[in-house]
């Protein structure tokens, strides 16, 4: 988890299936892009992490001008197909050629960049008073669920972090994570301080959209097939117990923090 921006190769697997993932992924509460917007002094965006486009498109809908980053070229190819603008390449490495946006922005992807030079290099593009706001959807199925789950990754993959991960509750390992951006964000020196909000929320779903989400995750795009046919066969056996579907909760957590005027 503390040096997860150095893991490449787990963070350049995801395009393994960009359309999968552009599916399966859920999107973000609608009150926290407001939020997002209402405090920026503009509405140019810089998406860190643009990935398939998921984060831009809701941006484009709130009506921002949005230019992604993105290290994976399958998944940047994908997000160019849905009308989003993306340059190739890691965040740390990417040149802003003097450009500067009113936020930048990034879901699910902060923890891939490394959080002080991550910091650096958006108050470098950021005009001033705008805004760095990072954000993370954290999953919680019912209980019943939750263990069984667990209890399929504990027996299929016993040494994956994802086993470890299924333990704690909530949204504690996002927490962490945010915690990890505030301190990086801090370090910077050309940020106010960093607050934190959450936003919650529920999702249905079927048994095969369950299993085509589980299929996206950093460990599970990078298993082998058979693998990951006896991890997602034990996890739909766990739905196919309680009915075939489920109600997940989600805690969508934010870490915002304006660049200084003077910086």
């Amino acid at each position: 988890m503390n040096e997860s921006h150095r893991a490449r190769q787990v963070a350049e697997s995801f395009g393994v299936d960009a359309a999968r993932y552009h599916r399966s992924r859920p999107r973000y509460p609608q009150a926290m892009v407001e939020a997002i917007v209402a405090a920026s002094p503009g509405r140019d965006l810089l998406d860190v992490g643009v990935g398939t486009g998921i984060v831009a498109q809701q941006f484009r809908a709130a009506g921002c001008t949005v230019l992604g980053v993105e290290p994976d070229a399958r998944m940047a190819d994908f997000a160019r197909r849905g009308g989003i603008e993306v340059e190739v390449a890691t965040f740390e490495a990417w040149d802003p050629a003097d450009r500067t946006f009113d936020a930048v922005v990034s879901g699910q992807t902060w923890h891939w960049v490394d959080p002080i030079a991550g910091a650096a290099k958006a108050a470098e593009t950021l005009r001033p008073g705008g805004q760095l706001a990072l954000f993370w959807n954290a999953s919680r199925p019912p209980s019943e669920l939750e263990e069984a789950f667990t209890e399929v990754y504990r027996t299929v993959l016993p040494d994956s972090p994802i086993a470890r991960l299924a333990t704690a509750s909530g949204s504690t390992p996002y927490a962490m994570m945010c915690d990890k951006a505030s301190d990086g964000i801090r370090q910077a020196g050309t940020f106010g301080e960093p607050k934190q909000r959450q936003f919650t929320w529920e999702q249905s779903y079927s048994r095969d959209e369950w299993l085509e989400l589980s299929s996206t995750t950093g460990i599970t795009t990078q298993l082998p097939r058979n693998v990951l046919d006896e991890v997602l066969a034990g996890l739909g056996a766990a739905i196919d117990a309680v009915g075939g579907s489920l109600v997940c909760r989600y805690t969508t957590v934010l870490v915002t923090a304006p660049r200084n005027h003077a910086a």
